[in-house]
C-alpha cells in the first residue's frame, strides 16, 4: 500500500479572468509592399489581413506580457501574490535559458510561484492552458497564470512573399483558478511529427556564426538574413481546413457541447481563409461569433487566442459565461482544442 497522500485541489479549474497587450505601432500592408512584389488586394483575399502590430525595441516579450499579465490578474480579481504558476508559450524568446516565464513572474510581484516556458507554436495556449487546469485540479497551485506571447517580426522574413505579411507580436494572458463547475473541457491535442517541415525556422541558432555564410541565407543586398519562419502554404493550408476541423468537432464532442450551444468560436488567428472554411465544415450556425482578429492583429502564434478573446470581451461580441470552443493549430505541428466558459 503507497504511503503517499493523494493530491488534492479544486473540483475543477476555470478561466477568471484575461487580458491583452498590443504594440503601439501599426503596420499597414503598404509597409510590407516596400519589400515584396505583391499588392493590397491580394495579400487580404489570400490572408484577409489589412494591418499587424510590431513591437519596439522596449516592447520585449517580457514587457508585453507583463503588461498582459497585469489585466488578466485585475480581471480575475485576484493579487500577483496568489499566483502559483506562471507557464509562458513563445518561440521568440531568444535566451535559451533562463525562463522568461521567471523575470516576467518577478516583474508583476507575484513572488516565488513556479515559472516555465513551452514551445508548442500556435498551439501554445492550449497547452498552457490544459496545463494549467492540471495543476489546479492537482492541487499544486491555485491560481495559474498562463501565457502566450511572440515577437514574430523579430522572425519574419520581409523579402519572403509567401510569408513576409502574415506575422504580427503581442501578448495575451489568462488566469486560471478554482471553480465548483466544469468550465474547461476536455483537451483533444496531439501532433503529426512527419509533417514538421512544413512550418519551420529557416536556420537552426547553431548554424548562424557570423563569418561562415557557407550554409546561411542572404538578403538582397547580400547580408546575412536573421533566421526567420517560413512555410509551405498551401500543405499547411490543408491540414489546417481539413484535419483542423475534425479536431475541433472531438472538443466539442468531449465537452458535450453541440453546435447550437456553442456561443463563440475562437480558432488560432492564422488565416481568414482557414478560419470561414473551418466555419463552414464544422457547420456552425449563424448566431456563433467567430473571432476575426487577424485582420488587424496578423498571425501571433501563441498569443492569438487570448488576444482574440480580449478582444471579443472587450468590445462587447462575446460575454462573460458564454460558451467558447478555442483551438491552436501549427509548427510541429501540433494542435490543441478545448472548449472554455469565457470570463
Amino acid at each position: 500500500m503507497s504511503k503517499i497522500k493523494p493530491s488534492k485541489g479544486a473540483p475543477y479549474a476555470r478561466i477568471l479572468g484575461v487580458g491583452g497587450y498590443r504594440p503601439t505601432r501599426v503596420v499597414p500592408n503598404e509597409v510590407i509592399l516596400e519589400k515584396i512584389d505583391s499588392s493590397d488586394e491580394w495579400i487580404r483575399s489570400r490572408s484577409g489581413i489589412a494591418t499587424r502590430h510590431w513591437a519596439s525595441p522596449e516592447e520585449t516579450v517580457a514587457a508585453m506580457s507583463v503588461e498582459a499579465s497585469g489585466k488578466a490578474i485585475a480581471d480575475a480579481g485576484i493579487t500577483p501574490e496568489q499566483i502559483g504558476a506562471v507557464i509562458v508559450s513563445t518561440v521568440s524568446h531568444f535566451k535559451q535559458t533562463p525562463a522568461v516565464a521567471t523575470e516576467i513572474a518577478d516583474r508583476i510581484g507575484a513572488g516565488k510561484p513556479a515559472a516555465f516556458d513551452i514551445s508548442a507554436g500556435c498551439a501554445g495556449f492550449g497547452y498552457g492552458l490544459t496545463l494549467a487546469k492540471g495543476m489546479v485540479v492537482e492541487g499544486s497551485a491555485e491560481y495559474v497564470l498562463v501565457i502566450g506571447v511572440e515577437r514574430l517580426s523579430d522572425l519574419t522574413d520581409l523579402e519572403d512573399r509567401a510569408t513576409a505579411f502574415l506575422f504580427g507580436d503581442g501578448a495575451g494572458a489568462v488566469v486560471v483558478g478554482p471553480s465548483d463547475e466544469p468550465h474547461i473541457g476536455p483537451t483533444v491535442w496531439g501532433s503529426e511529427g512527419d509533417k514538421s517541415e512544413t512550418i519551420k525556422q529557416t536556420v537552426p541558432w547553431n548554424e548562424f556564426h557570423v563569418g561562415d555564410v557557407s550554409n546561411l541565407p542572404l538578403d538582397s543586398s547580400g547580408e546575412i538574413k536573421f533566421p526567420a519562419i517560413t512555410q509551405e502554404g498551401q500543405a499547411v493550408f490543408r491540414w489546417a481546413v481539413f484535419e483542423m476541423a475534425k479536431v475541433a468537432q472531438q472538443a466539442l464532442d468531449a465537452a458535450g457541447i453541440a453546435p447550437d450551444d456553442l456561443d463563440v468560436f475562437i480558432p488560432h488567428q492564422a488565416n481568414m481563409r482557414i478560419i470561414d472554411s473551418m466555419v463552414k465544415t464544422l457547420k456552425l450556425p449563424e448566431h456563433v461569433t467567430v473571432a476575426r482578429d487577424v485582420e488587424t492583429t496578423g498571425n501571433t502564434s501563441a498569443a492569438s487566442i487570448p488576444l482574440a478573446m480580449e478582444r471579443l470581451l472587450a468590445t462587447g461580441k462575446a460575454k462573460s459565461g458564454d460558451t467558447a470552443l478555442i483551438i491552436g493549430f501549427g509548427a510541429g505541428l501540433v494542435f490543441a482544442a478545448t472548449v472554455v466558459t469565457l470570463p
